[in-house]
């Protein structure tokens, strides 16, 4: 064997050590990586908890056409998803230019 042939396997049998390179899974696998790299609990999956956290609380209100001039009697001021609302036996509604709108969260 050269001196220089004993030099470059020496060299990537160092560099072998330190990456943590797995022969087998190449060649059984044809890849580097032998473990699948889904994790729970990243942002982005799906049964993360932030994830189901974003996804319940993240609800958009939605005006509709319909406005009327005063609020039907018995509703109460709520706060519902950060929105402050009217409800009104389940009906919905908001404030809107001296008027009131009817809103739905979906």
């Amino acid at each position: 064997m050269t001196p220089a042939l004993k030099r470059g396997m020496v060299s990537l049998l160092l560099i072998a050590t330190f990456l943590d390179f797995d022969p087998l899974s190449v060649v059984l696998f044809g890849s580097l990586n032998n473990e699948a790299e889904a994790r729970v609990g990243r942002p982005a999956t799906p049964g993360s908890v932030a994830g189901v956290a974003r996804r319940t609380t993240r609800r958009t209100v939605r005006r509709t056409a319909r406005y009327v001039a005063a609020l039907p009697g018995g509703c109460a001021r709520v706060t519902l998803y950060g929105v402050s609302v009217y409800d009104c036996g389940g009906v919905y509604y908001q404030p809107y230019s001296g008027q009131y709108v009817i809103v739905v969260f979906d």
